[in-house]
């Protein structure tokens, strides 16, 4: 068994690697979260809630010896509805293409049926390193944290599957963060840097606008909505006669819910929840953009959506 608990230094050389690695694990195991960290800047949606991650959200982290580029995959889990199943291809198709699997394992919960589910998945994957990223390790004592790098070892050795690393990683504490992205390098091909310098993610704007938007809306709704919500954006344009200094977007999108019962959920008393997830977005949106903006929100039912693949396409999904 590797396991990495401490710093460690780059061995020099000229060789500059470039090449993607994805972070899987039950919903909720801190992915979005790794992400996000390791880029340095909000690239992936974050929640509190499970299965909040649809998108597949690339976030790059540009260093002097390497490129390493993150695909952020949406929980695998016992689908329920067509969304459930799309998503798990999506996840699947994924794990095929990339050069190395961060397998995400909160410190906090023990081993539980999920991450066998997965852990299983990935043992068919022969070819793909795979590491395992003890998350949450803030949240845990030393001895807690040692006994869940000797189940995650055993998990291991039980399904034929061989860890390249184990790291135990805290991305809200800031610890080993740096060193996790050290050992995920040497795993990468060589070659020359695939994006430009400055890119943090290849997703399209208004993907990552309705993504803040989901995360805002969904953010206030913790227990009476399920995962009905999907935001569609449907124009960013800049405010026309505005002087160069003082530019202004406008973004108009609309929410979609899978009930008229949801809708006053989202839009609350006197419309005050929709004006809490109006101000909360646009902050971020704003921070993400760097341009002043002007939020136009609308809530809409398509009905089941999650079962419907004509409205699945039309959501994006």
């Amino acid at each position: 068994m590797s396991v990495r608990n401490q710093s460690s230094e780059q061995p020099a050389g000229t060789l500059h690697r470039a090449g993607f690695a994805c972070f899987v694990g039950r919903p909720n195991a801190g992915k979005s979260t790794l992400t996000n960290a390791l880029v340095g800047k909000k690239v992936a949606i974050t929640s509190n809630r499970p299965q909040t991650t649809r998108h597949t959200v690339r976030g790059i982290v540009h260093r002097p010896d390497a490129q390493l580029i993150l695909v952020d995959t949406p929980g695998l889990h016992k689908p329920r509805t067509l969304l459930g199943e799309r998503l798990n291809d999506v996840v699947r198709t994924t794990w095929a293409e990339v050069d190395v699997i961060g397998f995400c394992l909160p410190a906090n919960e023990k081993l539980g049926p999920g991450d066998r589910f997965i852990a299983k998945e990935l043992a068919g994957i022969k070819k793909t390193p795979k590491v395992a990223v003890v998350t949450k390790t803030d949240l845990v004592d030393s001895k807690v944290l040692a006994e869940q790098l000797i189940a995650i070892d055993q998990l291991g050795k039980e399904l034929g599957i061989e860890w390249a690393e184990i790291i135990p990683v805290s991305a809200v504490g800031d610890r080993q963060v740096d060193l996790l992205a050290d050992l995920l390098v040497p795993m990468l091909p060589e070659g020359p840097a695939l994006y430009p310098e400055g890119d943090l993610t290849d997703e399209p704007e208004q993907v990552m606008v309705a993504e803040l938007i989901r995360e805002a809306a969904l953010e206030g709704v913790r227990d009476e909505l399920p995962h009905s919500i999907a935001v569609v954006v449907e124009e960013m344009l800049p405010r026309e006669d505005r002087p160069a200094d003082r530019p202004l977007l406008d973004i108009h999108a609309n929410i979609y819910i899978e009930r008229t019962s949801q809708k006053g959920i989202i839009i609350g008393p006197k419309g005050r929840r929709l004006k809490d997830v109006g101000i909360k977005s646009r902050q971020q949106i704003e921070a993400l953009l760097g341009t002043p903006v002007f939020l136009d929100l609308h809530v809409k039912v398509a009905k089941d959506w999650q079962r419907d693949p004509k409205q699945l396409r039309k959501l994006g999904f």
